[in-house]
């Protein structure tokens, strides 16, 4: 079973963990909810409390197999400003792994040392990045790096990394699942 660490910062956004995290588990995957200070209530950018399930602390790097950041403004401020996060970004990057950041979140990437020139974030966010040039696009593949512009687009960012984690049937049987292909035909 593939795992994945999907990290808590007060002031994510919630629709975008809530579709990474739901989308994961439909797939089968095993989803780490760890807070950055501990398994306790994290309050979102909307202010809807989540409980993390374990500390950062206590999460063991080696067992990840990705990592999906959610965003929201604040969560991502939060984020970055994480050495333990940066650091496991960064190790899971050297060992290829997938790194996946949605909304605000590509500039912990950028803060890592690990977003590539071919991204994607919330329109506006891209300014601090000084290389490569925003995809005006819902998802954006590149390498074992993908990330994602927000809200919503929070459910096919889950649904890439199901396909990358998991693969291509798993993500057909998710995404018909989800309904996708009605909302994708108009």
């Amino acid at each position: 079973m593939k795992t994945v660490l999907v990290p808590l910062a007060t002031g994510f956004e919630e629709i975008e963990f809530m579709g990474i995290a739901d989308t994961l588990k439909r797939a089968g995957v095993n989803v780490i909810i760890a807070g950055l200070n501990g398994a306790n209530v994290v309050v979102g950018a909307n202010g809807i409390g989540v409980k993390a399930e374990v500390s950062l602390d206590d999460v063991n790097v080696d067992s990840l197999d990705a990592i999906a950041l959610p965003g929201g403004w604040d969560g991502m401020d939060n984020l970055k400003k994480d050495a333990r996060i940066i650091k496991i970004l960064q190790t899971l990057n050297e060992k290829q792994k997938l790194v996946s950041a949605v909304c605000a979140s590509p500039l912990v990437l950028e803060e890592a040392k690990v977003l590539p020139d071919n991204y994607t974030c919330y329109p506006g966010c891209e300014g601090p990045i000084s290389h490569g040039q925003r995809q005006d696009k819902p998802v954006v593949v590149s390498g074992n790096i993908i990330t994602s512009a927000g809200p919503a687009t929070a459910i096919l960012f889950g649904l890439e990394i199901v396909k990358h984690l998991v693969g291509g049937e798993k993500y057909m049987e998710v995404k018909e699942g989800l309904l996708i292909p009605m909302i994708t035909h108009h």
